[in-house]
């Protein structure tokens, strides 16, 4: 009768009954020398960050895969540049969350244990820099760094405003009409005085190859992964830890709900990253602090 019941039950949560709990997580932690904990939006949503994705996620009256493209910035350079101002300042009123707190933190005290933490994230912020992360791989770049268009030299720059022109600018609101700034009184490169962008990965372009090199390189040695307010449809992170739960290594994910990679998980810790993850990145009761 009982597997009856099973058979009948929804696929999701038959799977459900099959994760493992946080004891069963916190064994796994305590016996981990290299953890690799890769980051999405939802860890910085609950600092207040906007994420710009889905219904809502509109800056005037357009949405971010609008603005975040070489072909936008080549056609009107001074409208993208008050997007990227508007969230620069933004985040600047940001602060780490406890769930960037406890990944600071794990990662200080398992360094003096002779373990590692990396933390691979999607996030453009630098919330996880600001709560104290050290090994930190920015695969979409960073909100606080600029690129030239013409010597391709990388700054970073956390000025506000990042330039004259653009005080005061960038207002989100619906009837905000272009400021339309000259070109060449939007923020220039201090080498070559060539027009400078942001230093993201735009919609249509790629990685950093040298990035997703380290990140490879992590992702091979780690004996434990984490999956933390991460969608799991952004390519190629979302493969990220899939690929790491094929060679039977552990991978949890903390995250708000489900996501299409959650079946092939050992862990899922449901509800918000910042109540879930500090207990789970604790000090183990087998821990030797010297």
């Amino acid at each position: 009768m009982r597997s009856c019941i099973l058979l009948c039950l929804d696929k999701s949560l038959y799977n459900q009954v099959l994760f493992l709990s946080m004891a069963d997580f916190r064994e796994v932690f305590a016996k981990a020398k290299h953890i690799a904990i890769i980051t999405g939006a939802g860890v910085s949503a609950e600092s207040g960050v906007p994420t710009f994705r889905g219904a809502g996620g509109y800056w005037r009256k357009w949405q971010a895969q609008e603005l975040a493209t070489p072909e936008a910035f080549a056609r009107n350079p001074s409208r993208v540049w008050e997007f990227y101002h508007y969230r620069r300042e933004l985040m600047m009123s940001k602060h780490p969350n406890p769930a960037h707190t406890a990944i600071a933190e794990c990662e200080a005290r398992l360094s003096k244990q002779g373990r590692s933490v990396v933390v691979i994230t999607q996030n453009i912020d630098e919330l996880h820099r600001k709560a104290g992360t050290r090994h930190l791989l920015e695969i979409h770049g960073s909100l606080f760094k600029t690129r030239c268009t013409s010597c391709g030299t990388v700054t970073a720059n956390h000025k506000s405003p990042i330039c004259p022109a653009l005080d005061g600018k960038g207002a989100p609101d619906p009837d905000a009409e272009d400021s339309q700034i000259p070109v060449e009184d939007l923020p220039r490169c201090e080498e070559c005085n060539g027009l400078l962008r942001p230093h993201v990965v735009w919609f249509g372009e790629t990685l950093d190859s040298d990035i997703l090199t380290e990140v490879e390189k992590e992702l091979e040695i780690c004996d434990l992964c984490l999956v933390v307010g991460t969608s799991s449809i952004v390519y190629p992170a979302a493969m990220f830890a899939p690929q790491v739960s094929a060679r039977g290594v552990a991978v949890a994910e903390f995250n708000m709900q489900s996501t299409p990679a959650t079946d092939r998980f050992r862990f899922h810790f449901s509800g918000p990253c910042g109540t879930t993850l500090p207990p789970a990145l604790a000090r183990h009761e087998t821990e030797i602090i010297s």
